[in-house]
């Protein structure tokens, strides 16, 4: 194969600096003024300064959010895991009855703005007489991870695997032995990658979080509170921490199952 000329290779590397440039640049400015010593998160910068971060952990509400946040993440990443793993399974080894037409349903949720979801919560809720909770948060951010849980398996339950199965049903193992010490062993890295990705979803998801909570918020509707009455240090602060935390879900992920294949 041939190489590419040094020109080109100057110009390949010149397109990913701007692109990735222009991607993480507001973040980095972010962070930086996340440790701005002044009230006005502008510059110059006259830092650095941790009293903003400080600021956020001594904020009673803002830590009942970030706990909130974590419960519903939690939450919904393993209901939507355990329900898409179930699902997956049984379309994927056994022959129902309009299958192409379940398999539509449970991933037309992929393809739906989370905008026209959260509405549709939340007018199912008022007709119900449901109240809005952080159950309800946790019951949208289930519609949501539900499909992206069973895409990931779905495609991962591949025949060799259906193959092994059978051969520990021929020496005698039931129906719940394979499940759990056959099937699940084999898909742990898509398990792994299912629950973290339907984690970082519900971590930082805004819109569905908003339009299906009423006292008991999630971070980033109370972020989008303290954003209302303008930028300051302390919301760069908050930001920073939200990033912070989807950046060290991204990279466990990468560690342990990509790490894992590239091994």
């Amino acid at each position: 194969m041939r190489r590419p000329s040094p020109l080109a290779s100057l110009f390949a590397w010149a397109y990913a600096l701007l692109l990735y440039g222009f991607i993480f640049a507001p973040v980095l400015v972010l962070v930086l003024f996340s440790f701005q010593e002044s009230r006005l998160p502008v510059p110059p910068f006259d830092g650095p300064s941790l009293r903003w971060y400080e600021a956020m952990f001594a904020d009673r509400r803002m830590m009942e959010s970030l706990g909130n946040s974590l419960l519903v993440a939690f939450g919904a990443a393993s209901v939507s895991l355990v329900l898409g793993f179930l699902a997956a399974y049984g379309l994927a080894r056994h022959r129902i009855p309009g299958r192409a037409g379940l398999q539509l349903i449970l991933t037309a949720p992929l393809t739906v703005s989370y905008l026209i979801i959260a509405m549709g919560l939340l007018i199912t809720f008022n007709n119900l007489g449901v109240a809005r909770s952080l159950w309800t948060v946790g019951i949208g951010h289930v519609v949501i991870n539900l499909p992206l849980c069973f895409a990931i398996l779905y495609s991962q339950m591949g025949g060799h695997q259906a193959q092994i199965e059978r051969a520990a049903r021929d020496l005698g193992a039931g129906e719940a032995q394979v499940l759990l010490l056959v099937t699940v062993p084999l898909l742990w890295p898509a398990l792994f990658a299912s629950f973290f990705l339907a984690f970082t979803f519900s971590w930082d998801e805004f819109l569905i979080a908003f339009l299906t909570s009423r006292f008991d918020v999630t971070l980033p509707v109370e972020i989008w509170s303290m954003l209302r009455s303008g930028l300051n240090p302390q919301t760069n602060a908050v930001g920073s921490f939200v990033f912070l935390i989807s950046v060290a879900l991204v990279l466990l992920l990468d560690l342990v199952v990509f790490g894992r294949k590239r091994r």
